[in-house]
C-alpha cells in the first residue's frame, strides 16, 4: 500500500535510455489523487526536446544491443518480466489506484493478469516465420521475412494505464521493437513504477522509455520522423489527431478508440443474469472503460422487469475510498472528466430527458464521484448521453420489439468497439452477434479479454486491433527475398 505516499507529494523522474532524468527545461507536474481530491506525485513535463532524446535512445537499442538479440533471448527477457509483475502486482495496483481513483481490487486483478500478455507473447517471439513462396521461374528461390517495424511510441490513457500499455508492449516486444511510451498526464505513475521492472529483469538501455507530460509530449510523439508506428488508446477525437500527424511521415498507427457499446436483452433472457451483466457492464471501472455497455438494448415485454432490477442495484452500489475492499465504485480519474460527465447530464436533464436513478454528483463524498445513473431515453433517442461516450457511470436505456429493430439500434452508431447479447436461444445469440457491427461481440457475458484473443472496433473505434497472434504482425515489416539460382546472364532490360 502507498499510506505513506498518500501523505505527502512523491517526486518522480522519467527514464530515457536507462537513466532517470527531468524534463530538458526542467519542468514539473504534478498528478492529482482523484479520491482526495489533492496533488500526490510530481513529475516531468516533458516536450519535444525529451521525446528526440527518447526517441534516439530506442533506435540505439534496436541498431544495438537489442536488435542483436535472438528472438528465443528476447522471450527470455519477456517471462523475467512477467515474472516480475506478477511479484510486484499488489504494489503497481496499489499506486495506479492511487492515482486514476478505480478500486485496487480491480487494479490488482489486471496487474495479476498482465504478465500473461508477457507469456503469451513470449512464446510467440520465436515462432514468426515468414513463407517460401512457389515461385513460376525455376531460376528463383522467394521467400518472405518479418523484420521489427522499428521504434513504436505508444500512447496510453488514464483508465487502465499499464494493461493497456501491456496490450501495445507485448507484441511490440516479441516483434524486436523498442519503445517510447507517453503515459496520460493525469494518471503517469504506475508506468514510471513499471519501467522500473525492465532494469530489473535485463533488458538492455533504451529498450523501454517513458516520457511524461501534457498534449506537448504526445503531439511531438505523434509527429516525430524517427517514430515507425504508433500505438494509441483513447478517444476518437484525440485518435483523429494522432492519425493526421502520423499521416506525415506514413507513420504506421493502431488506434484503439472509443464506444457506445449496447448490451442487447431479449425477452427469453435469464434476467437476473442479464441484470448482472448490465451493471457490470457500465458501471463496473466507474464506466470508465472503452468497452462499457452504455446503451441498454431491451425488449419492450420485458424493460419494466429488467429495469426495475437495475435501477434497484444500482441505488445499492458502494462509493467511496477506492483503497477498500467494500467499495464498488470509486469517484472519476480526473477532474476534467469528472465536469464533462456532470455537463452531460446536466444538459440530458435540460433536454427533458427522464433520469430512473442517480444524475448528480454523490452527496456522500468528497472527491470526484458521480451517483450511478440511469436514463430512460426510449421516448428521446436523439440525447446526447445516447449518442457519445460519456466514459463515466451512465446508462441509457433503449427498447426495440423485434431482433431486426435491435440490431438496427444496436448499428446506429458510429462506434463498434463491443456488444453484449442476452438470450437464452444459441441460435438468436449467434444469429445476432454476426450481423452486430462490433469487434467484440459477448454472448451472456460482458466485459471479458484475453491476451490472445484480437479486441479492436469498427468504425471510430479504431483501426487495427491489439493482442492475438496476428497482433505481431502489426509491429513488423514484411520483406520479401527473390535469389536468383543460376548465375545466367539476364537481359538487363527484362523483368523476371
Amino acid at each position: 500500500m502507498l499510506d505513506e505516499q498518500r501523505t505527502g507529494l512523491v517526486d518522480y523522474q522519467m527514464l530515457i535510455g536507462g537513466e532517470w532524468v527531468e524534463a530538458a527545461d526542467g519542468s514539473k507536474m504534478k498528478s492529482e489523487n482523484p479520491y482526495k481530491g489533492t496533488d500526490w506525485a510530481s513529475v516531468p513535463d516533458g516536450a519535444e526536446a525529451d521525446v528526440d532524446a527518447a526517441v534516439a535512445a530506442a533506435r540505439s537499442a534496436l541498431n544495438g544491443e537489442w536488435g542483436a538479440l535472438s528472438a528465443r533471448d528476447r522471450g527470455k527477457l519477456m517471462r523475467r518480466l512477467g515474472d516480475l509483475i506478477a511479484e510486484r502486482a499488489e504494489h503497481l495496483a496499489s499506486v495506479e489506484s492511487t492515482d486514476n481513483g478505480k478500486l485496487y481490487k480491480e487494479m490488482l486483478a489486471q496487474a495479476k493478469y498482465l504478465p500473461e500478455w508477457l507469456y503469451y507473447f513470449a512464446g510467440a517471439a520465436d515462432k514468426i516465420g515468414g513463407d517460401v513462396i512457389p515461385s513460376e521461374r525455376p531460376n528463383f528461390h522467394i521467400y518472405t521475412r518479418h523484420e521489427p517495424i522499428g521504434v513504436v511510441g505508444a500512447i496510453t490513457p488514464w483508465n487502465s494505464p499499464i494493461l493497456l500499455l501491456g496490450f501495445k508492449l507485448a507484441p511490440a516486444l516479441a516483434a524486436g521493437c523498442t519503445l517510447v511510451v507517453k503515459p496520460s498526464e493525469h494518471t503517469p505513475v504506475s508506468t514510471l513504477e513499471f519501467a522500473k521492472l525492465f532494469e530489473e529483469a535485463g533488458f538492455p538501455p533504451g529498450v523501454f522509455n517513458v516520457v511524461t507530460g501534457g498534449p506537448a509530449a504526445g503531439a511531438a510523439l505523434s509527429s516525430h520522423p524517427g517514430i515507425n508506428k504508433i500505438g494509441f488508446t483513447g478517444s476518437d477525437a484525440t485518435g483523429r489527431k494522432v492519425l493526421q500527424a502520423g499521416a506525415e511521415n506514413f507513420t504506421r498507427v493502431t488506434l484503439e478508440l472509443g464506444g457506445k457499446s449496447p448490451n442487447i436483452v431479449f425477452d427469453d433472457a435469464d434476467l437476473e443474469a442479464a441484470a448482472n451483466g448490465v451493471i457490470a457492464g457500465v458501471f463496473g471501472a466507474t464506466g470508465q472503460t472503452c468497452m462499457a455497455g452504455s446503451r441498454l438494448l431491451v425488449q419492450k415485454s420485458v424493460k419494466e422487469e429488467l429495469l426495475q432490477r437495475v435501477a434497484k442495484r444500482a441505488r445499492t452500489i458502494v462509493m467511496g475510498d477506492p483503497m477498500s475492499a467494500e467499495t464498488e465504485m470509486g469517484p472519476m480519474a480526473t477532474r476534467p472528466q469528472f465536469e464533462k460527465v456532470m455537463g452531460m447530464l446536466a444538459r440530458a436533464r435540460d433536454a427533458g430527458a427522464e433520469i430512473v436513478t442517480g444524475g448528480d454528483a454523490s452527496p456522500n463524498h468528497d472527491g470526484f464521484f458521480i451517483q450511478p445513473t440511469i436514463v430512460d431515453a426510449s421516448e428521446n433517442t436523439d440525447l446526447e448521453v445516447v449518442r457519445d461516450e460519456v466514459f463515466g457511470p451512465v446508462l441509457s436505456v433503449l427498447t426495440f420489439e423485434t431482433e431486426e429493430e435491435a440490431i438496427e439500434i444496436a448499428n446506429d452508431t458510429r462506434f463498434g468497439l463491443a456488444a453484449g447479447i442476452w438470450t437464452q436461444s444459441g441460435q438468436r445469440g449467434t444469429r445476432v452477434a454476426h450481423k452486430v457491427r462490433a469487434g467484440t461481440v459477448w454472448i451472456n457475458a460482458y466485459r471479458v479479454v484475453a491476451p490472445n484473443v484480437p479486441f479492436g472496433g469498427f468504425g471510430h473505434s479504431g483501426i487495427g486491433r491489439e493482442n492475438g497472434f496476428d497482433a505481431i504482425r502489426a509491429y513488423t515489416e514484411t520483406k520479401s527475398v527473390w535469389t536468383e539460382l543460376t548465375g545466367a546472364t539476364r537481359d538487363p532490360f527484362s523483368i523476371g
